[in-house]
């Protein structure tokens, strides 16, 4: 199969070019516009294949969409391509719905021209797969409850909002046109090649560097962690096996709080980095609690049963053999991260309101 994958330069993406290469017979069309948050490097593993190809395509310029669509031919979509840190969305919220809401809707158009002049049984045979997040569902109350395909969207941030908005314009091009899409709902991602404002990445080489490790507020926000590459297994599974209109969630059944996350960190620090940054006497001595980030959601956790129960997947890493796996990635691949670090990205948490910072 000839896939196109938005956004696949990316965290996720990446990693799902990676594993199509890898394990399996397919091509891939990746198309990135190369934001902040893309990173060639991270696909240096596979851009030799005779399988795969990178174009160099903003999601919101649709001539050169029709143009992919036209020189290529995919015989599915898998929709990455997205602006996906909170924290940024509050700093700058116009980057989200332009990206995210508006390239969205100029992909599904795209994506319609082009399926609309195909022949009747590869209409039939194609899938637009987009690829969405937990948060959209909003906050959860209590330990008890999980998210489910059926919990109802309250979006708490201008990323989760965005990310909502074009859930229901896939869902939307499904049943006013036919477009054949699936939606999926994932958990927090982690692991190797993560831009390092995210919460893990950050941790772990503000600790190398003797930094603080800023937590915000009490850091008992609760979410649940899926290993990238258990993700990137799952996307596959849903894009070759799923059925056209459903939504599937995925998660990692992983539910840890965010300081739980950042002492386990430091835990394995010490243990794989004994020799400290001078003037620290233990990783765990640079753990800073700071001002929380305006809406911040308490809990997030997903019932991934339906994915389990009729597609056969489920998550192969638990967090104590992901993170492991995350830190000595981390610690063996210094040459990626200080190149990402050299770019605008000074390492430091941001959605913190403007009061706050002056």
């Amino acid at each position: 199969m000839k896939i196109l994958i938005t956004g696949g330069a990316g965290f996720i993406g990446s990693a799902v070019v990676r594993h199509i290469i890898e394990n399996t017979a397919d091509t891939v069309i990746n198309l990135d516009k190369l934001t902040y948050a893309g990173n060639l490097e991270s696909l240096t593993a596979v851009e030799n294949s005779e399988r795969y190809v990178f174009e160099h395509v903003d999601i919101c310029n649709r001539a050169e969409l029709d143009r992919v669509f036209h020189e290529h031919k995919p015989e599915a979509v898998m929709h990455l391509a997205a602006e996906s840190h909170v924290d940024r969305s509050i700093d700058g919220p116009a980057a989200f719905i332009e990206t995210n809401i508006v390239g969205t809707y100029t992909l599904l158009e795209a994506t319609r021209h082009y399926w609309n002049d195909l022949p009747q049984e590869k209409q039939q045979a194609f899938r637009f797969h987009h690829i969405s997040t937990d948060e959209v569902y909003g906050d959860l109350e209590g330990t008890a409850d999980l998210f489910t395909e059926t919990t109802s969207y309250e979006p708490s941030s201008p990323y989760s909002a965005s990310k909502a908005s074009s859930d229901h314009l896939v869902r939307a091009w499904l049943r006013t046109y036919g477009l054949p899409t699936i939606v999926t709902n994932c958990s927090n991602n982690y692991g190797p090649y993560h831009f390092p404002e995210k919460l893990i990445p950050l941790m772990i080489l503000n600790a190398l560097d003797g930094k603080a490790l800023p937590v915000y507020g009490d850091g008992m926000q609760i979410r649940d962690w899926l290993f990238v590459e258990d993700h990137a297994r799952a996307l596959y599974k849903v894009v070759t096996e799923g059925e056209v209109g459903e939504t599937y969630n995925i998660g990692g059944h992983n539910e840890k709080a965010n300081i739980e996350v950042v002492k386990t960190i430091c835990s394995l620090l010490e243990e794989l980095v004994p020799t400290k940054p001078e003037g620290v006497d233990q990783y765990l001595d640079l753990i800073t609690y700071v001002t929380d980030r305006p809406g911040h959601d308490v809990r997030y956790a997903i019932d991934a049963s339906k994915i389990e129960r009729e597609l056969g997947w489920k998550p192969e890493e638990t967090f104590e053999t992901g993170i492991r796996k995350t830190v000595e990635w981390y610690l063996n691949n210094k040459q990626w991260w200080s190149r990402v670090l050299d770019g605008s990205y000074a390492g430091e948490r941001l959605g913190i309101s403007n009061t706050e910072k002056s």
